[in-house]
C-alpha cells in the first residue's frame, strides 16, 4: 500500500482548534479580496485555500454553518454542485490540469480541517506534482501568489 505524507500540513490542522469561532463564518463578512472569495452565490461561495496544495486550489462552502452533508438542505446542496462543475470548467481552462481532485472531509477523524463546517475541495493536479521537494523537503512549491491566483479564478468565472 502506498501512502501520501503532507507533514507541512500538521501545524495547520492542530491550530485548527486556536480558532475562535468559525473561519468560514468569519470570512464572509470580510471583502471579498482579503477574504480570498471568488464568488458569492445564494447558498455557497468559492474561497481560495489558503494553504493550498497546489495553484487555483478552491473550497465550496455553504453559508449555513453545518457539520454534515446530511443536514444541508437541498437548494444549498445543488448550488454546491453547480459550483463545483463551474470550478472544474474554470480550472481547466485556467491551469490545464491532469486531473482535478474534488472532495469533502467530514469530521476530525476523517481528515477535516475545519470540522464544523462542511466545505467542498476542488483543486487542479497534475502527474508527478508531488515531487521529492513536497514529499522529502516537507515544501510546496506554488509558480503564483494567492492574490493572482484569485484575480485569475475571479476573471474567469464571470465568463462562465
Amino acid at each position: 500500500m502506498d501512502h501520501l505524507w503532507t507533514p507541512w500540513r500538521y501545524s495547520f490542522v492542530t491550530g485548527a482548534d486556536s480558532v475562535s469561532g468559525c473561519i468560514f463564518c468569519d470570512l464572509v463578512k470580510l471583502d471579498d479580496k482579503e477574504s480570498r472569495i471568488v464568488h458569492r452565490g445564494e447558498h455557497c461561495f468559492v474561497i481560495l485555500n489558503t494553504y493550498p496544495y497546489t495553484s487555483g486550489h478552491v473550497m465550496v462552502v455553504p453559508y449555513a454553518h453545518l457539520d454534515e452533508l446530511q443536514k444541508l438542505p437541498i437548494e444549498a446542496s445543488r448550488e454546491m454542485m453547480t459550483l463545483m462543475q463551474k470550478m472544474e470548467a474554470v480550472l481547466r481552462t485556467l491551469y490545464a490540469p491532469d486531473g482535478i481532485n474534488m472532495g469533502m472531509n467530514i469530521g476530525r477523524a476523517a481528515g477535516a480541517g475545519v470540522a464544523g463546517h462542511i466545505h467542498m475541495h476542488v483543486l487542479p493536479r497534475w502527474i508527478a506534482d508531488a515531487n521529492f521537494l513536497s514529499v522529502v523537503g516537507e515544501t510546496r512549491v506554488l509558480p503564483e501568489a494567492l492574490v493572482v491566483t484569485w484575480e485569475r479564478i475571479k476573471k474567469e468565472l464571470s465568463k462562465v
